[in-house]
């Protein structure tokens, strides 16, 4: 494991552990482990191109303000910029960080990034 956070290390030390029985989490825990910088930047155009209203959807990254979203969303990520959250809550959608994945089953989830 590369050199990380203490708080990314913890999402990668619980998504691994929980991969071992769905592949959604590992999936994550290998996302989550890539360099920093190659680390995905998500805009919200490409959530709104790529996503139906009111899917829930998981970025291992940043998501960012550029573009428009048009539809309810459930966004999931290690961060976000203040412009992009206040965005998407303005299209009915919301907005968690990764402790709030807690609980929830993966086939409700999907990875973009």
């Amino acid at each position: 494991m590369r050199e990380k956070s203490p708080v990314v290390e913890g999402y990668i030390a619980r998504f691994s552990a929980m991969g071992r029985e769905q592949p959604f989490w590992k999936a994550l825990a290998k996302d989550l482990n890539s360099p920093k910088a190659s680390r995905c930047e998500v805009n919200l155009s490409r959530l709104d191109l790529h996503c139906k209203a009111k899917e829930a959807v998981v970025v291992p990254g940043v998501v960012l303000a550029s573009g428009k979203l048009t539809k309810p969303l459930t966004v999931y990520a290690l961060k976000f910029s203040k412009a992009a959250e206040g965005k998407i809550k303005e299209a009915g959608g919301s907005c968690f960080g990764f402790d709030a994945l807690a609980g929830k089953q993966p086939n409700s989830l999907r990875i973009i990034g």
